[in-house]
């Protein structure tokens, strides 16, 4: 069953197949196709998001385990709607003791049947690693570990093995030293193992084992295997084995076959060795296990989304045969186009001038790319180097020159990964590969180091070899990517946040409507099937939120009049340690996830999600603390000022509650028309849970509290319409109210929205519109853009003086009857010259003949 509206649901102990069966009639009156669900296998137990999978083997027994999915599977099919799955392919939860083949691994090195299931490089240049893995997950030096007694060595009832204990995690002994350990005894529970708590026996019995334990902070420098990101409890997985990917995929396959779900969306894609590869083999074990899914679903290819961030630029392989991206892209256009691009010089300056720091991202990301090199990544870059140094025979360079030339390459590289894999009969590395390239040139000393490096990626010295080092360099440059610009970069530059967000670019401030009309097109043409996502699991600050500080974009003016009014007022409250950079982004996060009515119980609960946000700000940002550094005065001296300045005896509340009041119907209007752009752009929309009111969350886990469904289905099932709800606005009704009659469109119409799209000249700058043509009918949408002066004349709806009395639509459209699809109640539209578009709701949806 194709795609046509999604809703996302995320799963936990808190929120099970059970609490989500009781909300199947309010998924059905809202109108989706699918519920889109979060991985929902064996996860580490209390799991708040799924993706720590321990066992691809069965479903999680705390969501409520396979009986449950596949009652919720099958009353949502009862009602018309199907599971879009999200899969976890990349890699798995390693430490504690919850992963069985994890352990098997520890327990018999590269002997274990489960040896190939990891990414791990049994031949590192450490010799003293050779044969064996690293683990480190201790909390202090090996040797402080022992002599305090942390780590023991017990018989471990549940597992059934000598296990040298350390916490919560389990190392298993080797068979081979199961005599030794015992002694004598007559079974393993009976063994003395008193002598084991010698700290000298005890590590010459860990040196005899299939693994070495180390200090958590040696991770990025000496770690042999690859993990996810810089996550030491996630290993990485060889999905590109046959046995591996059958073996991951066994449960979904079969659920799928069954009918309990009807596609997958793909958790980053970029990690693996070979996504083109994966992606069609997935596609073709699909499809060929559709004809044995139930007669009564229609056959149809599944549904493959991919998670994949999309520089700017870049597009989706076309060769992949996948459905499209996650959306992403389309949170990134959308946004950006909501922003005034002739006031970017003015928050330029403005940012420089409160941080001290540069303006232009690219110094932060430079920067914040040769740390991620030179510390969380040392190890795999160190790795990766060597895979290239021994392809060289004639002597280009040093193993030293080959990890200081890729290091460069990597710094200046601007995407995630390439799809080159060391053959010239397949695609190059690309421009931007190219480009980093020439910038390493400019700069290095190592040019051969560098030449040998671009030749085996341009595929002129293929075999294995080349192969591994080109899969080497993709699976190094993804992870840097993502942990120094999304998870460093974006949490340093601020210059305005609702530019900063997953699979955003900083460096773009805004779209003009010719390139938010281009990116539509080309979606259609290519992936018309892909996602339209504004928000999701992984955004840094709701879609609502966002809205807002799009608003300050029109105003530069007056916004920099009150943040240096802010700075000036709360500067006696401000403790020493306490940057500008770092308080201007808080200001923007107060006037961002600000919640409507700030009572004293509302202020508490804010307060503590906004010092969770500031901690993890700080950081992530790794310039005065880290998680791997924290520094507890500098993070206490930010929380202290937090407190102080939303202190109502202070006066500062007050006066961002007036400013937040001033560009709050502005920032609703965005928000609305985001929403409706959201449903009826080329592509599939989703819903992320709880979205469907104000969405004003910061970063998770914020982002994924828990719903208020009781609200919204009381608000649904009112059946207001829209137009009877824009005065009130405030309580995100109109917003609900809108959707559902976007989703019954999509569903009366379908047509109309995998139709032609064709942008029309609206005669305004301020109105954009588009018309979409199929089967004899036609959709006009036309929404309001850059409006902040217009709605802080006053609140929502727009007064009939302030907009669209300006547009000229051409004739074809004015010549027709247009039905007002997003309330029947109102009269039908005439594209008359001159004529108030918006005076009654803050969008034109109409359809009519062709």
């Amino acid at each position: 069953m194709k795609p046509r509206a999604t809703y996302r649901v995320q799963f936990h102990r808190n929120f099970t197949f059970s609490d989500a069966l009781k909300l199947v009639s309010y998924f059905t009156k809202l109108g989706i196709s699918h519920l889109y669900a979060s991985p929902i296998l064996m996860a580490r137990a209390g799991s708040t998001h799924g993706y720590d999978v321990v066992d691809h083997g069965r479903v999680n027994p705390e969501l409520g385990g396979e009986e449950g999915f596949r009652q919720l599977s099958s009353k949502l099919r009862e009602n018309g709607i199907g599971v879009i799955l999200d899969i976890v392919p990349n890699h798995m939860a390693v430490g504690a003791a919850d992963n069985p083949y994890w352990l098997d691994v520890l327990e018999k090195g590269r002997d274990s049947i489960f040896a190939n299931l990891f990414d791990i490089d049994w031949e590192p240049a450490q010799t003293i690693l050779k044969d064996k893995l690293l683990v480190p997950l201790l909390g202090k030096p090996l040797a402080e570990c022992l002599a305090d007694g942390d780590i023991t060595l017990i018989w471990d009832e549940r597992l059934g093995k000598f296990a040298f204990a350390y916490s919560e995690h389990r190392f298993p002994l080797r068979k081979e030293d199961y005599a030794l350990v015992m002694v004598g005894a007559a079974t393993p529970s009976a063994a003395d193992l008193s002598r084991y708590t010698d700290p000298s026996v005890l590590h010459d019995l860990l040196e005899q084992q299939n693994f070495r334990l180390a200090y958590w902070r040696n991770a990025g420098e000496r770690i042999n295997w690859r993990r996810f990101f810089d996550i030491t409890s996630l290993a990485a997985l060889r999905v590109e084995d046959d046995a591996v990917f059958e073996q991951i995929h066994a449960t979904v396959f079969r659920l799928y076959s069954e009918g309990m779900i009807d596609g997958v969306r793909i958790d980053h894609v970029d990690g693996l060795a070979d996504p083109e590869a994966y992606c069609r083999r997935l596609r073709a074990r699909l499809e060929a296990m559709t004809p044995l899914r139930p007669d009564a679903l229609p056959r149809e290819p599944a549904v493959i989304l991919v998670e994949k961030i999309l520089a700017e630029r870049e597009e989706l392989p076309a060769g992949w045969d996948v459905d499209g991206t996650t959306g992403y892209d389309f949170m990134n256009a959308v946004s950006a186009f909501q922003h005034d691009g002739s006031s970017e010089e003015a928050f330029n300056r403005l940012w420089s001038s409160l941080s001290g720091r540069p303006a232009d991202f690219e110094c932060e990301e430079l920067q914040a790319r040769r740390e991620m090199l030179e510390t969380a990544f040392a190890s795999a870059l160190r790795g990766a180097a060597a895979s290239f140094h021994r392809l060289d025979d004639q002597g280009m360079g040093s193993l030293a020159a080959f990890e200081q030339a890729l290091s460069l390459l990597l710094v200046h590289f601007r995407i995630y990964r390439t799809y080159a894999k060391g053959d010239s009969l397949e695609p190059p590395p690309g421009p931007f590969f190219e480009q980093a390239l020439a910038a390493a040139q400019a700069q290095a000393d190592m040019q051969g180091a560098l030449t040998l490096i671009a030749a085996v990626m341009r595929g002129d010295k293929a075999g294995p070899a080349a192969a591994r080092a080109a899969r080497h360099f993709n699976q190094l440059a993804a992870p840097v990517a993502a942990k120094a610009v999304e998870d460093t970069a974006f949490y340093r530059y601020g210059r305005l946040l609702s530019r900063n967000d997953v699979g955003f670019s900083p460096r773009r401030f805004a779209l003009s409507p010719q390139d938010f009309h281009e990116a539509n097109r080309k979606r259609q043409a290519a992936f018309p099937g892909a996602m339209l996502a504004t928000a999701t699991h992984d955004h840094k600050r709701g879609e609502d939120a966002r809205a807002r500080l799009a608003v300050l974009s029109e105003i530069p003016e007056k916004w920099e009049r009150e943040v240096r009014a802010w700075f000036e007022m709360n500067a006696p409250l401000r403790p020493q340690g306490v940057g500008g950079g770092d308080e201007y982004q808080l200001y923007q996060t107060l006037v961002a996830s600000r919640p409507f009515g700030l009572g004293d119980e509302g202020l508490s609960s804010f307060t503590r999600r906004l010092l969770a946000w500031r901690e993890k700000s700080l950081k992530e940002a790794k310039l005065e603390t880290s998680w791997a550094h924290p520094n507890p005065d500098f993070e206490n001296a930010h929380a202290e000022f937090i407190r102080r300045i939303l202190d109502p005896d202070h006066g500062f509340l007050s006066r961002l509650e007036k400013f937040s009041s001033l560009i709050a119907p502005a920032a609703a209007l965005d928000s609305l028309a985001t929403t409706i752009l959201r449903y009826t752009c080329p592509g599939v929309p989703d819903l992320y849970q709880g979205a469907e009111l104000w969405d004003f969350s910061m970063v998770d886990p914020d982002n994924r509290r828990a719903v208020d469904f009781h609200i919204r289905e009381e608000m649904l099932n009112s059946a207001k319409p829209p137009s009877a709800l824009l005065a009130d606005w405030r309580t995100g009704e109109i917003k609900l109210a809108l959707i559902a009659r976007l989703l019954a469109l999509r569903a009366a119409e379908p047509a109309l929205f995998t139709g032609s799209y064709n942008a029309i000249e609206s005669g305004s700058e301020n109105v954009f519109a588009f018309v979409r043509e199929a089967e004899g009918k036609v959709l006009l949408v036309a929404v309001p853009r850059l409006c902040a002066d217009a709605a802080m004349r006053r609140s929502l709806p727009l007064p009939e003086e302030a907009l669209g009395r300006d547009c000229s639509f051409p004739q074809i459209w004015k010549d027709k009857e247009w039905r007002n699809a997003l309330d029947p109640q109102l009269p039908p539209l005439a594209l008359f010259d001159n004529q108030p578009l918006f005076e009654s709701l803050p969008a034109v949806v109409a359809v009519a003949s062709a």
